[in-house]
């Protein structure tokens, strides 16, 4: 239909029309919030069975693992097979050392940078104006 026909139609024809149409619309979305239920439904029964078996392994592996704990070392691994709190995973990041400052803001020395990132605010102000970097350099005590 373009535009005329909905122009000469009568409006009882239209208001018909429109009942039509939030009909079919309140199907289609009916029948699609069916499908989405029953799909999440599924996922989670899928997530309780997988739970239920995470459980079931685990405490023949508890009752199990009692009895040979002795016997062999976990070598840092859960009865799961997944690395224990304990143990370092591969993704885990190495402790860096601290990063001492190098320079200090001197109308506020609690402001202070280590040279590392994004030059602070206090800084490109300054070296703005023609101060030189190592006007605000820490003077390491000797």
């Amino acid at each position: 239909m373009n535009r005329n026909d909905f122009k000469s139609t009568s409006t009882d024809e239209l208001w018909a029309l429109h009942e039509e149409i939030a009909t079919r619309l309140a199907a289609a979305l009916t029948a699609e919030k069916n499908v989405l239920e029953n799909r999440l439904r599924r996922l989670q029964r899928g997530i309780e069975i997988q739970h239920a078996t995470d459980d079931a392994k685990s405490s023949h592996a508890k009752s199990s693992s009692a009895k040979s704990s002795s016997a062999k070392p976990s070598h840092g691994k859960s009865s799961h097979g997944k690395l224990s709190r304990h143990a370092k995973s591969s993704t885990e990041r190495r402790p860096y050392p601290a990063v001492v400052p190098k320079y200090r803001n001197p109308e506020r020395p609690s402001e202070t940078w280590a040279g590392r990132g994004k030059k602070p605010r206090w800084l490109a102000a300054q070296l703005k104006s023609g101060k030189r970097i190592d006007d605000f350099r820490i003077r390491q005590a000797a």
